[in-house]
């Protein structure tokens, strides 16, 4: 099975320390070495890097590690293949336009018999049935609401449409348009909220600690969301399964 990582801020924040302990999971620490993505959005644009290689061994990730990209909204992901070859056209995150704004979706489970129907403009260009998923997801939010609707109005619907694709299997993803962040949990996904009093964490991945109070502000907030906790000191919350969360501003909605 695949990992996920997600971001929710309430500022500009970068992802260096948590995506280097992820990153290790790609082939080191643990066995899911079918290729990598990361996206951020910063305003209604979107930076994606995609790579077939692990992330453990990837340059593209290394540049990640190295490069302080902040942004408000982040997911990234790890690839260990059920269906579909590894290619870079099967590396999540997904990313599609819908009402003027990019959105971004990574999927972990494996999703059987599951070929909808898709008679709008999304179609899968990969062979994986995440983003088969993906773009159904999209299709339907497209049917449902004319234009971009409000945070709570998106995440009725979603909730309306997600069991339709969970019950064809385990359905963990991350799904953000840049205003907020969506974690739906089928069997396995927790997060942790960094807030005043920042204090260290320690990296399980990896030797590395860092101490937020020196790299944060009073008013910061940090929502990070992942498959398995990426940290030994710090209280990992764990979702539900079938529980669907909404990440704004760095918060559980």
């Amino acid at each position: 099975m695949c990992q996920l990582l997600g971001m929710n801020c309430n500022t500009p924040t970068d992802l260096t320390f948590s995506f280097s302990g992820f990153a290790q999971r790609g082939g080191r620490t643990d066995q899911h070495g079918d290729g990598w993505g990361i996206a951020f959005f910063e305003g209604k644009g979107v930076r994606l890097f995609v790579d077939r290689e692990s992330a453990s061994a990837s340059p593209v990730a290394e540049l990640i590690r190295r490069y302080p990209i902040k942004s408000q909204n982040v997911i990234s992901h790890i690839r260990k293949a059920t269906q579909g070859q590894v290619a870079l056209e099967n590396c999540h995150p997904f990313v599609r336009e819908l009402w003027g704004r990019y959105w971004v979706f990574a999927h972990n489970g494996d999703l059987k018999d599951f070929h909808p129907r898709l008679h709008a403009s999304f179609h899968p260009v990969g062979s994986t049935d995440s983003e088969r998923a993906f773009c159904w997801l999209m299709q339907e939010l497209a049917k449902s609401h004319a234009d971009v609707p409000s945070v709570a109005e998106l995440t009725l619907t979603l909730r309306e449409l997600v069991p339709r694709i969970a019950r064809h299997g385990s359905f963990n993803f991350l799904l953000s348009n840049g205003q907020a962040l969506w974690a739906h949990a089928s069997t396995q996904l927790c997060y942790v909220v960094r807030q005043h009093p920042f204090t260290q964490a320690t990296l399980s991945d990896e030797d590395l600690s860092v101490n937020f109070a020196e790299h944060t502000r009073p008013s910061d907030r940090v929502a990070v969301v992942v498959t398995a906790p990426l940290t030994t000191n710090e209280a990992w919350t764990p979702c539900a399964p079938g529980e669907l969360l909404v990440f704004v501003d760095g918060a559980p909605v």
